[in-house]
């Protein structure tokens, strides 16, 4: 059974989505702050977070940036807010979906569930191409000679253009993809995650991503 953690100050909105997950056959956990979040997540095993972003002592955003620093689970925002720059400060912090209050409580369960089945599946993927293995699980890029450390999005990027090599991707594609159909960000958040991606990958000579011109990017192996 799937643990889930619920992190909103709203003890009636705790409850409602508390009720909705477990009749969908969830456990469930609860914190009325980020702090609190912290501390759950330390002491206990969580699948996957709903975190709304206003909340006392630490909000969404802070809490969504700690996390990802240690944690790679699924994180589903909620929040009060609608503006374009709420989602995008939350997909920067490493959001993994986001939905606005008032939201339909079945639609929240079916975004969980989707969240944890894309996240198990990524999970027990792993590309090799040579002696260059792109691992989802450690969030790394490793050869016989070097490991490289990537942040979700980076490797969930390479992980996409490597695991079919020579295909090219749209912008597009890549931002519906990896950010969800609902991201109203730039499509240049992909070209600034591809140049960080190009710095990280520089040690592995065998494995080039490559611009096209007006439409995206393709990996290319050697």
């Amino acid at each position: 059974m799937n643990t889930i953690l619920v992190v909103d100050d709203d003890p009636h909105i705790r409850k409602l989505i508390k009720l909705y997950l477990e009749n969908s056959q969830f456990s469930v956990l609860e914190a009325e702050d980020g702090q609190k979040a912290l501390d759950l997540v330390e002491h206990s095993k969580v699948d996957l977070m709903i975190v709304d972003v206003m909340m006392p002592r630490m909000d969404g955003i802070e809490l969504t940036e700690d996390i990802r620093r240690y944690l790679d689970i699924p994180i589903l925002m909620v929040t009060a807010k609608g503006e374009s720059i709420d989602k995008v400060k939350g997909f920067q912090a490493g959001t993994d979906d986001y939905l606005v209050k008032p939201f339909d409580p079945v639609e929240l369960v079916l975004r969980v569930k989707s969240l944890l089945k894309r996240y198990n599946v990524s999970l027990t993927k792993v590309i090799q191409l040579g002696d260059v293995t792109i691992d989802l699980a450690t969030l790394t890029v490793s050869s016989y000679e070097e490991t490289v450390q990537l942040k979700k999005k980076e490797c969930e990027l390479l992980f996409m253009l490597a695991n079919s090599p020579g295909r090219s991707y749209t912008r597009t594609q890549l931002i519906e993809s990896l950010w969800g159909i609902d991201y109203e960000g730039d499509e240049r958040t992909v070209d600034v995650h591809i140049k960080r991606l190009r710095q990280r990958i520089e040690p592995f000579s065998s494995v080039t991503i490559i611009t096209i011109r007006g439409l995206g990017y393709r990996l290319e192996y050697k």
